[in-house]
């Protein structure tokens, strides 16, 4: 039978030859981390300090554990623990990484136990226990203390996002509402550089919409399918809303193919609007100008297929609902009974505003809406019977008020009993 007070006495021996090579350990452990947690070794030198404070504190802390027979449910953190665990925190570090690098450190711990414990003496009989023994309270210490780093890390990431966003919104809002701007001042605050080039968007919820995710993450995921040169700068507007700032490579325009690459990343239940790429701080303004008009014409009109709208397509469109009653009238001046609200008025706009974009061709219009030539002739007919007087008198205004239709729907149109 294995006498306890034989393990324990062998234990509190390798404590001791353990803690009179503390700083070889920790030094093992940080050949670990530089294999296996580089991120935490090749980081700010300040950072790398509080990381070695904090090993050898650890290590220190249950080397005593062993040494003294301390209930390792009873440990506290070291002060230094947890400041790194905050510091990480700080840095946008992943918790996981902070979870590794104490399970690495206690299996580079344990692995030290066996050629220690033969240097003690401890025979065949005894290594067993001695080897459980360390197993069972390193195991319990790390438990403990990563239930307290963790913690610490959870609380300062929460507190300094907070923090953060309320920084960097008071400093946004700044930069939006003045011309008096300090830019190297701004870019530190924000951590993101105002001399690039901008493409700005409003990102919000439908009201119906099921939230399984935030839209923060879901407005990183449209960053990666954007020719993006670092993060975009994100900054909450409310609950259901928020703006976004996508740093673009120089030169970056928003042609046909990347709008339909961002339209496809687009969540279900999740909406976008997008400004035109500009320039320096006028364009990180302009931009967002314009992503709040496209904002405001797709909270005008509603529920409406198109999850990602762009001041490019619907920009002028947007500018003219800004005085929403003077555009009802003139729609209605323009298409007289063709906006009546009801579905076969609408059809005849659809068909009527497809013939037009396709340059007045009957023949590509029926391709576009996957109809015969014939149908289309009677309804573009019949809608120009509607309008009292022939399109082409005038033209480009029935085409404006058929696309404000399109995309603003019933808050234009007149309801017949």
């Amino acid at each position: 039978m294995i006498d306890e007070s034989a393990v324990t006495a062998h234990v509190e021996r390798i404590a001791d030859g353990f803690i009179a090579r503390a700083g070889d350990l920790t030094a093992e452990v940080v050949k670990v981390y530089t294999r296996e947690l580089p991120n935490l070794v090749y980081d700010d030198e300040a950072v790398v300090n509080l990381l070695s404070a904090s090993l050898l504190q650890n290590l220190d802390t249950v080397l005593r554990v062993f040494r003294h027979g301390i209930d390792p449910g009873e440990v506290r953190a070291p002060a230094a623990a947890i400041e790194y665990a905050r510091r990480l925190a700080q840095r946008g570090t992943p918790v996981i990484d902070l979870i590794r690098a104490y399970f690495l450190a206690q299996s580079t711990l344990i692995a030290h136990v066996p050629a220690e414990a033969i240097k003690q003496s401890v025979d065949s009989e005894m290594l067993g226990a001695v080897i459980e023994r360390y197993m069972a309270g390193a195991f319990a210490f790390i438990d403990r203390v990563t239930q307290q780093v963790v913690s610490a890390y959870q609380d300062e990431r929460e507190h300094w996002l907070l923090d953060r966003s309320a920084v960097r919104a008071a400093r946004v809002r700044d930069l939006l509402g003045s011309d008096r701007v300090d830019v190297d001042s701004a870019e530190k605050t924000l951590g993101y550089r105002l001399r690039g080039r901008h493409l700005a968007a409003v990102v919000w919820f439908d009201e119906t919409a099921a939230k399984p995710r935030t839209l923060e993450s879901m407005t990183r995921a449209i960053a990666e399918h954007l020719p993006t040169s670092a993060a975009p700068l994100i900054v909450p507007a409310d609950e259901q809303c928020l703006w976004a700032w996508f740093p673009l490579a120089a030169g970056t325009t928003l042609d046909d193919d990347l709008i339909r690459r961002v339209a496809q990343t687009v969540a279900p239940g999740v909406r976008m609007a997008l400004g035109d790429p500009g320039d320096g701080v006028a364009g990180f303004r302009d931009s967002h100008e314009q992503a709040g008009r496209v904002h405001a014409l797709a909270a005008i009109a509603g529920d409406h297929p198109d999850h990602c709208l762009t001041f490019r397509d619907v920009g002028t469109l947007a500018l003219m609902t800004s005085d929403l009653p003077a555009t009802r009238s003139w729609v209605t001046g323009v298409l007289g009974e063709l906006a009546t609200d009801d579905e076969q008025h609408h059809r005849l706009r659809e068909t009527l505003l497809v013939f037009l974009t396709t340059g007045g061709s009957y023949t590509a219009a029926a391709t576009t809406l996957s109809m015969h030539k014939n149908s289309v002739q009677y309804r573009v007919r019949k809608a120009e019977e509607l309008l009292g007087h022939p399109i082409a008198d005038r033209r480009l205004e029935i085409e404006l008020a058929l696309k404000l239709c399109r995309h603003v729907g019933r808050a234009l149109l007149s309801f017949q009993p």
